[in-house]
């Protein structure tokens, strides 16, 4: 395995995708959010001040996969075909599990977009919720499996 985003000086680049076919390309992510039982129920029922908590920042999940190579710098602008957030809520142990899914047909692949969309989802959330709980935990980002492309398909061993 060798890095390919390094010149023959040793300096960074940005990997030439563009004699790289096109294929269809999915990425899952998690991960989670963990807080006190008091901000995990406000969430469920719709009492925080900013607003609807899962709504909005599922939304800004969205809005994160599609700006990825805005604030990653070596990350293609991709177009990106799909994009969905879903939630699992956690009662027992206080956290929501936060899953994005990513889909493009492309000559590079979607897990950063992917992994950019958990994250930007859980820290919404932290925004949206802080005033009542600054002990948030982000925590467990990764990405679960990813479709396509050249190296195929990869599956986070005890995940599916």
């Amino acid at each position: 395995m060798e890095f390919t985003h390094f010149n023959e000086s040793g300096k960074a680049k940005m990997v030439d995708v563009g004699k790289k076919d096109d294929t269809q390309r999915v990425a899952v992510a998690k991960g989670r959010i963990k807080m006190n039982s008091k901000t995990l129920k406000m969430i469920t029922q719709g009492q925080m001040k900013k607003g609807d908590v899962l709504s909005v920042s599922q939304i800004a999940g969205i809005m994160g996969a599609k700006k990825t190579s805005d604030i990653i710098p070596m990350c293609h602008n991709i177009f990106i075909t799909g994009a969905d957030i879903k939630f699992e809520i956690d009662e027992e142990n206080s956290a929501i599990q936060i899953e994005s899914e990513i889909k493009t047909t492309g000559k590079t692949g979607v897990e950063m977009e992917a992994l950019s969309a958990v994250s930007i989802t859980a820290l919404t959330i932290y925004d949206m919720c802080k005033a009542v709980d600054k002990d948030m935990i982000i925590e467990d980002i990764k990405l679960i499996k990813k479709s396509g492309g050249k190296s195929g398909e990869y599956i986070r061993k005890g995940e599916f």
